[in-house]
């Protein structure tokens, strides 16, 4: 039987799996995902991981700790060669294999554009269906004192925009695992976006395996007033606002769309028909970036029973500076997010 479909069985049934003693099993995000890709690996001999530093005493923030002492071979670290490497998986996938490729920087992930875009992602199309590439990128973003304009990008915008892929980013330690897990039994391309900031994050996490479907958004904290679209570590940031604005008698719907590719619309058109007001709380740039296309995608649907503008919370369009005052201007935070609750109210 397909790991998957065990997957399925044992966990996933359109809720949050319950454990044998009902009680909640508290884990790291980072733990949640070496546990799915330990969990993979031992039911599957196809999965195998590489990249640069997994078997290193940091193990890409501890995701992948230990995990070549348990699987050899088929856990490896990799040279700094992205676009080869990309290339590599890629034929392994298509040789039957399903390879997780961890990229530790998104920034330096464009380097393997041709890979991706011409090849992995449209391979399964141009054959009529007959081959499939089933490659998990792992990519990694995030702030970081003086990581600067070459080491903290959040570039996963640029992925709305290439047909043949899908695109995942978790924001909780539960969805780490199930995304993970899901994204592993895909048989074609995904690139899996997490936050360096997430990775002491604890939650509930089932020991089974479970899986969470592509295109289907959580609603992260129900409310009546504003909805708030937020991705990755925006999901957290807004949860605090959201806790501080209860204080002033102003509920705040929070949507988390889990996968960018494909988008739940659905989900946030059903919360605008009760709040009529939208935020849009974005890791990267205005221009081109995710909110101008989801409003975009959005705006003709919503626009009948909106009554105010959408806000977009995104950051200022200039490469990210290395200095910790401008860091603190650049990147958007809870504050942000109270700002621009305020202004659709007002």
């Amino acid at each position: 039987m397909p790991w998957t479909k065990v997957a399925i069985e044992n966990g996933y049934k359109g809720s949050l799996p319950v454990e044998e003693n009902n009680k909640k099993r508290i884990m790291s995000y980072r733990d949640a995902l070496k546990e799915a890709l330990g969990q993979a690996l031992r039911r599957d001999p196809s999965v195998f991981v590489m990249g640069e530093g997994i078997d290193d005493s940091g193990g890409v923030f501890g995701s992948t700790l230990g995990l070549h002492k348990e699987f050899g071979g088929r856990v490896f670290d990799t040279p700094i060669a992205e676009n080869a490497l990309t290339g590599i998986a890629t034929g392994a996938a298509l040789s039957g294999m399903r390879p997780v490729l961890v990229h530790m920087r998104m920034d330096f992930l464009p380097t393997s554009f041709d890979q991706i875009i011409n090849h992995a992602s449209k391979l399964c199309y141009m054959s009529g269906g007959r081959v499939s590439v089933p490659i998990v990128i792992r990519s990694i973003i995030g702030k970081g004192w003086g990581s600067a304009a070459q080491h903290s990008q959040s570039l996963h915008a640029l992925f709305m925009h290439m047909p043949g892929v899908k695109v995942a980013m978790p924001a909780s330690p539960y969805d780490a695992k199930g995304l993970l897990l899901s994204s592993i039994a895909d048989n074609n391309p995904v690139i899996f976006i997490e936050h360096r900031w997430l990775y002491d994050m604890k939650g509930h996490v089932p020991e089974k395996e479970y899986i969470i479907p592509f295109g289907k958004g959580l609603i992260a904290k129900k409310g009546k007033d504003v909805t708030i679209i937020a991705f990755s570590l925006m999901v957290r940031e807004s949860m605090k606002a959201a806790a501080l604005l209860e204080k002033e008698g102003i509920s705040v719907e929070i949507i988390d769309p889990r996968t960018i590719r494909p988008f739940d619309t659905e989900i946030v058109i059903s919360s605008l028909r009760k709040t009529k007001r939208l935020i849009i709380a974005d890791l990267g740039w205005r221009s081109g970036g995710m909110g101008e296309i989801i409003t975009g995608r959005l705006y003709n649907k919503i626009r009948k029973f909106l009554k105010s503008d959408v806000q977009i919370i995104a950051s200022p369009d200039t490469p990210t500076p290395s200095s910790y005052y401008l860091e603190k201007v650049f990147y958007k935070d809870v504050s942000d997010i109270i700002k621009a609750v305020r202004k659709v109210l007002s």
